[in-house]
C-alpha cells in the first residue's frame, strides 16, 4: 500500500474539516459582506473561524486577517509594510521559503529601478551556520547598518524543520524601530505558537498543512501596525485584503485549528519516535548524512542526503517502491537546482543535490518506516536507481 511521507508539502483533508466545511458549499450561500440574515450567517461563520484559529496562536481574532494562502499572506506582509516605509533596509533570513525570497528579490529590483525617486526597498539575507541557525552577530550588523523596515524570520524551516530563536530578531527590530514577521506555515500544528509572547508584529499561517484546505491561509497583524492592502476592492478584511472570503475554506481553516490544538501533544509524541527510528536505521546506511540533526527540529521532519545519487531520480525511485517523499520544498520541486536551503548552510552542492526530505504525519506508523529503510538499503548507494 502506499505510504505517504510528505506531510510537509500538504496534508489530507481531516474528516472532519470537511465535515465543517460541507455545509456551507451549500448554505449558508450569502456574501458574507451582505447585511440581510445570509449574509450574517456566512459572518458568522467567518468569526467563529477566526476565534478558534486565534485560540490555537494566541492573538486576538481581530488581528487575523484572511488571504489564499502563506505565500499571499508572506506578500502582504513583506509588501505591504516596506510600502509605508520605501527607502529602509528589509532583513531576511536566506533559508527562507521562496515565498519570502522571492518576494524580496522583486523589492530589491524595484527599488534599483526606482532609485532616481529614493524609493523602493533595500533588502539583505541574513546568513546561517552550518545547523541552519540565524548568525546572530551578521543580523546585529546588518540591523545595525542602514535605516530598517522589517525583519523576516521562518519560525522553523519547511525543508530540515530547523527551529529557529526569534527572539534575538525582536530585540534587534525594537533597538532599531522595525518590525518582525516570521512565517509560520511550518510550524503551525506541530509546535506551540504564541503570537503574543513571540512580541511578534506579522506571522504567516496556512491551512493546508495542518489538514485543512487549500486555497486559505492568514497573516496575524498586531493591532496598531500599518500596512498597504495588496488587494484592493469591497474594503474586506478591515480594508486590509480585498475580494469575498472564501467561506467553505475558512471555516475549514477554523476547524482544522480548533484539531491541530487538540491533538499537537499526541502528534509531536507520535512523530519524534518515528523520526528517531528512521535516524536510526538512516545511521547504518554508509555514506547517509542527515542534515541539522544536532539542533532542535520539527518532530517530524528529517532531510537526510544519499551521496552518489540525484535528490529529485531517488525521491522518483521511492515512488516506484510505494513512498512518497520530496527532494525538497515543493515550491521547488521539479527545478532541479539543489537545495537553497542547504547550500546557505554550506553544505556541498553534490551533497545538496542528493538530499531528500521525509515529514511524518499521525497516519504513519513504524511499519512505514521500516517500508522506507528497506527501499534505502535496496537502492543503497553504489546501486544504480533504474
Amino acid at each position: 500500500m502506499p505510504v505517504y511521507l510528505d506531510h510537509n508539502a500538504t496534508t489530507a483533508l481531516a474528516p472532519e474539516v470537511l465535515d465543517a466545511m460541507l455545509p456551507y458549499l451549500r448554505r449558508p450561500y450569502g456574501n458574507p459582506s451582505s447585511v440581510h440574515r445570509y449574509g450574517r450567517a456566512a459572518r458568522d461563520a467567518i468569526e467563529r473561524a477566526r476565534a478558534q484559529l486565534a485560540a490555537l496562536v494566541n492573538c486576538q481574532p481581530a488581528e487575523i486577517i484572511w488571504t489564499s494562502g502563506g505565500s499571499e499572506a508572506n506578500n502582504l506582509a513583506l509588501r505591504g509594510v516596506s510600502a509605508l516605509q520605501s527607502g529602509r533596509r528589509l532583513l531576511y533570513g536566506s533559508t527562507e521559503h521562496p515565498a519570502v525570497l522571492e518576494t524580496a528579490e522583486a523589492l530589491a529590483r524595484q527599488g534599483r529601478a526606482d532609485c532616481d525617486r529614493c524609493q523602493g526597498t533595500a533588502t539583505a539575507a541574513v546568513p546561517v551556520d552550518n545547523n541552519g541557525l540565524v548568525d546572530q552577530q551578521a543580523l546585529s550588523e546588518l540591523a545595525a547598518a542602514t535605516p530598517l523596515t522589517l525583519i523576516s524570520l521562518m519560525r522553523a524551516n519547511n525543508e530540515t524543520g530547523v527551529i529557529q530563536d526569534l527572539a534575538p530578531a525582536v530585540d534587534a527590530a525594537r533597538q532599531h524601530q522595525a518590525l518582525v514577521h516570521s512565517d509560520c506555515v511550518q510550524a503551525l500544528g506541530k509546535m506551540p505558537l504564541d503570537f503574543a509572547a513571540m512580541n511578534l508584529d506579522l506571522m504567516s499561517l496556512s491551512a493546508h498543512k495542518i489538514f485543512g484546505p487549500k486555497g486559505a491561509g492568514a497573516l496575524v497583524l498586531r493591532g496598531g501596525v500599518d500596512l498597504q492592502p495588496q488587494i484592493a476592492g469591497g474594503g474586506q478584511e478591515r480594508g486590509l485584503r480585498g475580494g469575498t472570503e472564501n467561506l467553505p475554506a475558512i471555516v475549514g481553516f477554523g476547524a482544522a485549528a480548533e484539531r491541530a490544538q487538540s491533538q499537537l501533544e499526541s502528534w509531536t509524541q507520535q512523530c519524534g519516535a518515528l523520526r528517531q527510528q528512521l535516524e536510526q536505521g538512516l545511521a547504518q546506511l554508509e555514506g547517509v548524512v542527515i542534515h541539522a540533526q544536532t539542533v532542535a527540529r520539527l518532530a517530524n521532519t528529517c532531510q537526510f542526503s544519499v551521496p552518489g545519487y540525484d535528490g529529485e531520480t531517488l525521491t522518483m525511485a521511492l515512488d516506484r517502491h510505494g513512498l512518497a517523499v520530496s527532494s525538497g520544498s515543493a515550491c521547488s520541486s521539479g527545478k532541479g537546482q539543489p537545495s537553497h536551503v542547504l547550500l546557505a548552510m554550506g553544505v556541498p552542492e553534490a551533497l545538496a543535490q542528493s538530499a531528500v526530505r521525509v515529514s511524518f504525519g499521525p497516519d504513519n506508523g513504524a511499519e512505514d518506516v521500516e517500508q522506507l529503510l528497506a527501499a534505502l538499503r535496496e537502492l543503497r548507494p553504489g546501486r544504480a536507481v533504474a
